[in-house]
């Protein structure tokens, strides 16, 4: 068969057919929540990913933890159901 004849019908398809899982949605949200953390983190004199979590940590550095959480649990349930075209 020819492309000619195939063309009209893939057109269609692809036409059709929706992807609801949004994985470069979710990856985007994600890489913008761990940088408003480095950013919290950065604010509060120290550097994300190089501090051990001990009983001492300080209280701002357990809000950022906090925040990220919400933010990465927002990214799940949001960003991964958007539309992706």
């Amino acid at each position: 068969m020819r492309f000619s004849k195939l063309a009209p019908v893939s057109l269609v398809l692809a036409a059709l057919s929706r992807v609801e899982a949004g994985p470069i949605a979710y990856g985007l949200c994600q890489t913008g929540c761990n940088t408003v953390t480095v950013a919290c983190y950065a604010a509060a004199g120290f550097t994300f990913g190089t501090v051990i979590a001990a009983p001492a940590t300080p209280a701002v550095l357990l809000a950022c933890n906090a925040a990220l959480g919400v933010c990465s649990a927002t990214c799940a349930t949001v960003a991964l159901f958007a539309p992706t075209p």
